[in-house]
C-alpha cells in the first residue's frame, strides 16, 4: 500500500463524547469534531427496506444513458441534488445497464429525515482520461450523516491503462506523491455502510475511507489484476469504529491497509488474495501521526499473499504508536512473510544503517494462525531497537513451509509464546 502525503483537514471522530481534539501538525491547529453514536447497532443492516413514501431518482429521468458511451455525470450529480435536498425519505437508484461518470462529489449535509440510499444494479465505468481527476478521486461521498451505498452492482475503474502512470510513494522521500484516483472515496461520513456492491480495475485504490465513523462495509467484492500497483482493496486513515465482513479482495496490493488515526476496525471473515495481505502501516513516516488502536482480525483468509499479517514503520523518522492488535483464527494458504512485524521498512533485513524507528508497538497477539507458508522465515518480528516490542503474544502457531521446516527470525522483542509453536519459537 503507498499512500501520498495529503493536504486539508484531518478528522478524529469518536463515539458520544462531548469534546474536540486539536492537533498541530506543520504549525497549524486542527480541530477534530465528534459524531454521536452509531445509529445502525443493534439493527439488521443486510435487509433494504423502502421507507413509507420514499422517492426513487432513477438516473435515467435525469438524462442518463446506459448505453456506456453517453457521460452520465451531470445526470448522476442531479439525481444526487433531488435526493439529498429531498425533505422526504429519497434514493438514487443506478438501474442495469452501464453509465460512464466521471470524477464527481456527493456531497452532503442532506436533508432527508433518514439515512440517504444509493443504489447501484448496474454497471457505473469511470472515464479513462486521467487528466479529469484532478480532484485526487473518482467517486467522491463526503459530508454525510447517515448514507447507504448498495445494489448489487458495479464501479469498474477501468484502470489498466492509468497503472502504467502510478507514482512510487511507498519511499523515504518527503516530496510530494500523488497517487492515482480511488475508486470510492469517503471523508467525513458518519454512519454508512457500502454493501454488496463490486470494485474492478480502479485506477488507484478500490475503497478509501478517511476522517470517518460507524463504518460498515459488507459482501464486497472488489478484483484488480495482482499486478496492479497501488491498488489497496480497503484503505482507512484517521477512522473511528469500522467493521469489514463477508468480503472477498483480489487486488495487486493490501487487502485492508490502516494507516495513523484508525480505532476500532473490526475485521471479520475476509478473504484475501491474491494482494499484499492485510497491513497496519507505514507508520512514523509524517511527524504527529495518530495512534492505530484496537484493531482486531478474525476468521479470516490469506491465499498467496505477498505478506499476510503485517505491522510496518519507517526507520529513521518520526514517533508513532500501535497497540492492542489481535490477530486471531486466520488461515495461511501458500503465503510469504505470514506474521511480519518491521520495523526496518523499506532498509535490509537485519542490516538496516538507518536510525530505529520511533514507533512504539504493544499489545500485538497472533493466535491460531495455521496453514502453509512459501517463505524459509514464517514468523520474523523485526522491531525497534530504541523502543522494543512489548506484550507480544503468539499462540497456537502451525505454519509449514513443504518440504522443509520453516524458521523464526527476532530482534528486539521477546515474544510471549504459548501452544503449538511451528515454526519453532525465537532461541
Amino acid at each position: 500500500m503507498v499512500v501520498g502525503k495529503r493536504v486539508g483537514v484531518d478528522v478524529i471522530l469518536w463515539l458520544a463524547v462531548a469534546f474536540f481534539v486539536v492537533v498541530v501538525e506543520g504549525g497549524k491547529q486542527r480541530v477534530r469534531p465528534v459524531v454521536g453514536p452509531d445509529i445502525y447497532e443493534g439493527h439488521n443492516v443486510a435487509k433494504d427496506v423502502l421507507a413509507p413514501g420514499e422517492k426513487i431518482n432513477n438516473v435515467i429521468s435525469f438524462g442518463a444513458k446506459p448505453d456506456g458511451k453517453f457521460d452520465c455525470t451531470q445526470a448522476f450529480m442531479d439525481a444526487w441534488r433531488a435526493t439529498c435536498k429531498s425533505k422526504v425519505q429519497a434514493r438514487v437508484l443506478v438501474p442495469q445497464g452501464k453509465f460512464v461518470v466521471s470524477s464527481m462529489y456527493f456531497s452532503g449535509p442532506c436533508t432527508t429525515p433518514g439515512p440517504v440510499t444509493v443504489q447501484v444494479e448496474g454497471t457505473v465505468l469511470a472515464t479513462t482520461d486521467i487528466s479529469e481527476y484532478a480532484d485526487g478521486e473518482w467517486l467522491m461521498f463526503q459530508d454525510l450523516s447517515g448514507f447507504k451505498l448498495i445494489g448489487g452492482g458495479t464501479f469498474d475503474g477501468q484502470g489498466k491503462d492509468s497503472w502504467a502512470e502510478t507514482e512510487n510513494c511507498e519511499t523515504d522521500s518527503e516530496s510530494a506523491c500523488v497517487r492515482n484516483p480511488s475508486s470510492i472515496f469517503f471523508d467525513n461520513v458518519s454512519n454508512g455502510i457500502i454493501q454488496n456492491i463490486k470494485s474492478l480495475n480502479p485506477k488507484g485504490f478500490h475503497i478509501f475511507i478517511t476522517n470517518s465513523a460507524n463504518i460498515r462495509l459488507r459482501l464486497l467484492k472488489l478484483t484488480a489484476a495482482d499486478t496492479s500497483p497501488n491498488t489497496d482493496g480497503i484503505h482507512l486513515s484517521h477512522t473511528i469504529n469500522v467493521k469489514i465482513s463477508k468480503s472477498t479482495i483480489e487486488t495487486g496490493d493490501d487487502c485492508v491497509s490502516m494507516i495513523q488515526g484508525v480505532s476500532n476496525i473490526s475485521i471479520k471473515r475476509l478473504k484475501c488474495g491474491p494482494g499484499h495481505g492485510i497491513s497496519i502501516g507505514s507508520l512514523g513516516k509524517y511527524e504527529n501521526e495518530l495512534e492505530v488502536r484496537g484493531i482486531r482480525v478474525e476468521n479470516c483468509t490469506l491465499v498467496g499473499t505477498t505478506n499476510g499479517l503485517r505491522i510496518k514503520s519507517w526507520p529513521e523518522k518520526y514517533a508513532g504508536l500501535a497497540t492492542e492488535i489481535s490477530f486471531s483464527d486466520v488461515t495461511i494458504e501458500n503465503v510469504k512473510n505470514p506474521i511480519i512485524i518491521d520495523q526496518e521498512y523499506q532498509c535490509t533485513p537485519g542490516n538496516c544503517k538507518k536510525k530505529p524507528s520511533l514507533v512504539k508497538i504493544a499489545n500485538v497477539g497472533f493466535v491460531n494462525i495455521k496453514g502453509s507458508t512459501i517463505s524459509p522465515i514464517a514468523v520474523d518480528l523485526r522491531c525497534s531497537h530504541q523502543f522494543p516490542c512489548e506484550n507480544v503474544r503468539l499462540h497456537n502457531i502451525d505454519l509449514k513451509l513443504v518440504p522443509s521446516p520453516a524458521g523464526s527470525r527476532c530482534a528486539n522483542i521477546k515474544p510471549i509464546y504459548g501452544g503449538i509453536q511451528m515454526p519453532p519459537a525465537c532461541p
